[in-house]
């Protein structure tokens, strides 16, 4: 049998009677953009005709950079190259899959050397095609035929012989419609984040300077050095730390980690890595509730425990505290910036206790106003919190809109319909 044959049989498996498997080829033309060489130096000017790259295929959209464009000279030597409205434009390196569909307003923009144009018929509604090449089905199988013995490189043959599942018109129209809503949606959310951290951001600069005061305080501000509020005490590793008589996953003892920081907000619930007696003995126990913060590689990130847990040299802990514990934790966090500026360099960036100890802050005279102020970017990282979460979960009903619409398993239009309007 024709292994051609059994890639669309193969492909078909599952999909309604109405629905067709074929070779992208079939509805498609391609066209690979031009060598960089095609260019001179000179070509290259700010703010000229932009040249698309993979680096501009951003989530499904061409992001362009006004310092990677050339000139209108050069951009009419490759006309040939121009891109049209429905086009859609898919990078030719790295991550397969990715790509976008031309607006309106990116007309005449070039495709650059890493990049293809995909010009589909009349019987491809682009969008839909665009999010076909975007599945996990669709990636694999790229990945699969694509060659580069260091970063897959994907070539003509290889896009022409995708096998891909082909609803009539209406129904691309309608699958790739509603997918677009969740994006709007997605996007929505995102700018609502981006919103919210800014506001926090700019309630920190007002609240945690006293330029700003809550209703009902009015007493004066101190100024004074970590070190006269707390004792900041580094953390231990066991050495050799890759030994394994430290480590036990059945232990209750947790061991952070940067990385365990890093994805966690305000309070960490877990870690990664738990430690045994032995480890315990050998690191630096602190306990739930503490304060502790980064000092090394990703420096000054702050996060309250909520274990019993171990820190390592890469960590301080905050103990004794002379200070509302949540105002310390904001103030640290409005601090971390500037930790990064005053650390010290050598095969990564790092802090030291001196360094802590000696830095100064202004706060409020009373704990009850220093508990208020913490208490608004608390309710603010809650407010931020809840709607990370409903972009996750929004994402989560994304990836199983598109398993279940672009295999037919859910429809979006009335087969009988579909095919009287094809």
């Amino acid at each position: 049998m024709n292994p051609k044959q059994d890639d669309k049989e193969s492909a078909a498996e599952g999909i309604p009677e109405d629905w067709e498997v074929v070779s992208l080829g079939e509805r498609a033309n391609f066209k690979t953009g031009p060598f960089g060489s095609a260019l001179h130096k000179s070509d290259y000017i700010e703010d000229g005709t932009p040249w698309i790259n993979p680096i501009h295929i951003v989530d499904g959209q061409l992001i362009p950079d006004s310092k990677v464009t050339i000139t209108t000279e050069a951009a009419n030597l490759l006309h040939d190259f121009r891109l049209r409205h429905n086009d859609i434009i898919i990078a030719r390196r790295g991550d397969m899959g990715r790509c976008a569909v031309v607006q309106k307003d990116q007309q005449g923009w070039i495709c650059g050397s890493g990049s293809m144009i995909i010009r589909c018929t009349s019987q491809m509604v682009p969008s839909f095609v665009q999010r076909i090449l975007g599945s996990p089905r669709a990636v694999a199988d790229l990945e699969n035929a694509s060659v580069g013995s260091t970063m897959n490189n994907l070539n003509q043959r290889v896009l022409s012989d995708l096998k891909i599942q082909c609803p009539p018109l209406p129904e691309q129209e309608a699958i790739a419609e509603a997918l677009a809503d969740v994006d709007a949606l997605l996007a929505a959310l995102d700018k609502l984040i981006a919103k919210k951290r800014a506001i926090k951001q700019a309630a920190m600069q007002q609240l945690l300077t006293g330029k700003t005061r809550l209703p009902g305080f009015t007493g004066e501000w101190k100024t004074r050095r970590i070190g006269e509020l707390a004792s900041v005490t580094r953390g231990a590793s066991p050495r050799p730390i890759d030994n394994p008589i430290w480590f036990s996953d059945d232990s209750q003892i947790g061991w952070v980690r940067i990385s365990d920081v890093t994805s966690s907000g305000i309070y960490l619930y877990e870690t990664t890595q738990r430690l045994t007696l032995a480890g315990v003995q050998n690191s630096r126990p602190v306990a739930n509730g503490s304060l502790i913060m980064s000092i090394c590689a990703t420096v000054g990130r702050p996060v309250i425990t909520k274990l019993d847990t171990c820190i390592h040299d890469g960590f301080v802990v905050f103990e004794n505290l002379d200070i509302d514990q949540l105002f310390l934790y904001y103030m640290l966090k409005f601090l971390e910036k500037d930790w990064s500026k005053s650390g010290q360099t050598g095969s990564q960036m790092n802090l030291n206790t001196g360094l802590i100890n000696s830095t100064p802050i202004r706060f409020p005279g009373t704990k009850d106003e220093q508990h208020a102020i913490a208490s608004v970017f608390f309710d603010m990282d809650a407010e931020i919190t809840a709607i990370e979460k409903r972009r996750d979960k929004t994402h989560q009903i994304k990836q199983g809109m598109m398993q279940q619409l672009l295999t037919g398993r859910i429809r979006l239009v009335n087969p009988s319909t579909a095919e009287a309007t094809a």
